[in-house]
C-alpha cells in the first residue's frame, strides 16, 4: 500500500476548515496532518510536520496564504504548495505562483477537483482551475505568435518545466547538460516572451504548445 500524503490545512474560518477537511477526507489517500488558523501557524506546522502538501487560504490573520507560501520557499522546505482560495482575481493568482505556489484552485471547486489538484502538486506539475487558467494564459500571453518557432527539443524542455521537472532533471531525462538545459530555457523565454518558467508554461497552454492537464 502506498504511504498517504501527509496535508497541512490552513484557513481562518473553522466552517471552511471543515469542508475542506470532509473532502479530502472521502479519498483514503489523504491524511490531515495538521489544521492551522493563519499564516504562521501553517509555517510552524510546515516546519515541524514535514508535510507533503500544504493547503493556503490567501487571506489568514498575521501571516498572509501568499507571504506564508514565500517563507515556506526561502526556508526551502520540502512540501508543495495549493493555494485554496475564494479570490479568483488575477493579482491573488499571479502573486501566489510567484511566491512558489504549485497551485491554485477556488474554494467553489468540487471535491474531486479539490483532490486531484491535491495529487497534482504531490506529483510536481502545477494545478490550476480550468477557468484560472485561461483568464491567466490570457493575461500573461504577449499577443501573438512567439518571436521564432519554438524547436522540438525545446517543446519537450517545455513540457517538462510544465511538469514541474527542474533544470538538472531535465538534463538527465533528456540526456543532456545542465548548461544545454539553461541554453533552451533561455531560448523559449525570449521565442514565447516570457520572463519566468510559470510565464512560459501559461503562454505554451495558450498557444497549444502544452496540453491542459
Amino acid at each position: 500500500m502506498q504511504p498517504r500524503i501527509r496535508l497541512v490545512l490552513a484557513d481562518d474560518h473553522g466552517m471552511v476548515r471543515k469542508g475542506i477537511r470532509e473532502y479530502l477526507e472521502t479519498d483514503p489517500r489523504m491524511e490531515i496532518v495538521g489544521e492551522a488558523i493563519d499564516g504562521e501557524q501553517a509555517l510552524e506546522m510546515a516546519r515541524a510536520m514535514a508535510p507533503d502538501v500544504v493547503l493556503l487560504d490567501v487571506q489568514m490573520p498575521r501571516l498572509n496564504g501568499i507571504e506564508t507560501a514565500r517563507r515556506i520557499r526561502a526556508e526551502k522546505l520540502p512540501c508543495a504548495i495549493l493555494m485554496v482560495s475564494a479570490y479568483d482575481d488575477d493579482p491573488y493568482v499571479m502573486s501566489a505562483l510567484q511566491a512558489g505556489a504549485n497551485g491554485y484552485v477556488l474554494k467553489t471547486a468540487a471535491p474531486a477537483d479539490l483532490i486531484k489538484a491535491v495529487m497534482t502538486v504531490r506529483a510536481g506539475r502545477l494545478a490550476l482551475d480550468e477557468g484560472l487558467t485561461q483568464i491567466l494564459a490570457r493575461t500573461l500571453s504577449p499577443g501573438g505568435p512567439p518571436q521564432a518557432e519554438v524547436s522540438p527539443r525545446e517543446l519537450e524542455v517545455l513540457r517538462l518545466i510544465a511538469q514541474g521537472q527542474s533544470n538538472k532533471a531535465i538534463a538527465a531525462r533528456l540526456d543532456i547538460s545542465d548548461r544545454t538545459v539553461q541554453g533552451h530555457i533561455a531560448n523559449i523565454f525570449e521565442k514565447l516572451s516570457a520572463s519566468s518558467r510559470t510565464e512560459a508554461v501559461m503562454i505554451g497552454i495558450r498557444l497549444g504548445l502544452i496540453p491542459q492537464e
